[in-house]
């Protein structure tokens, strides 16, 4: 049997999610949470082998629930759901730990694939994000390899610079996190310029390559 943990906002959303994967033979839902602190509480107690965890929790909670189970329980896979088709923000969570992801777009039918698959040690993953992950892989190697990395460039962040970086990485425009934020667009624009200053990056896309990289050394 297949123990799962539905994490989601909405707890109507989450429900039906939970019915859905309870009427299959080899699933049960043992628990659902609605938020980070909530799930983490109820991990502890509840023994279960997949964490489904969307990633519309507000507050980056999905990223950072992904986190904290790679780190406190290792053993619980975490397949995060509705992920927007961005590979940015796939490989951040696959940085953080996740086991899989589920787009937006997907099934039912193919949803239940991909529980059973992370249950299995596997991952359905598609050719393009394969192939980004081989990417990031190399790019990762070669930072560590030419540059010497201080892990506190990171912690000179302000929390908000934080908040910028994490959006970066999900290959946000500064539009778009501003909307997030609830921020002015010329707000952002100082923060992702006091951001590429403090990582003594170039651009956008280096920040974003550098933050799984300074998170594992920070962590």
């Amino acid at each position: 049997m297949i123990r799962v943990m539905v994490v989601h906002q909405t707890r109507l959303i989450g429900s039906i999610i939970a019915n859905v994967l309870d009427e299959e033979p080899d699933i049960q839902v043992v628990a659902q949470s609605s938020g980070y602190e909530d799930a983490l509480q109820i991990l502890q107690q509840t023994p279960c082998e997949i964490a489904l965890v969307a990633a519309t929790l507000p507050e980056n909670g999905a990223l950072k629930i992904t986190e904290a189970i790679a780190n406190q329980a290792a053993s619980v896979k975490v397949l995060v759901i509705g992920l927007p088709r961005s590979k940015n923000a796939i490989l951040q969570y696959v940085a953080a730990g996740a086991s899989g992801y589920v787009l937006q777009e997907v099934s039912i039918e193919r949803l239940l694939q991909h529980v059973r698959a992370a249950y299995d040690g596997e991952a359905i993953v598609s050719p393009d994000i394969a192939a980004a992950l081989m990417d990031h892989i190399s790019e990762l190697a070669q930072i560590s390899s030419q540059t010497d990395i201080d892990p506190s460039a990171y912690a000179e962040l302000t929390p908000r610079e934080r908040e910028v970086l994490d959006l970066i990485g999900e290959d946000s425009s500064n539009r778009q996190i501003a909307e997030k934020l609830f921020i002015e667009v010329g707000t952002v624009k100082n923060h992702v310029h006091n951001i590429l200053k403090k990582l003594d990056v170039s651009n956008r896309h280096e920040a974003a390559s550098f933050l799984p990289f300074i998170k594992n050394e920070k962590g």
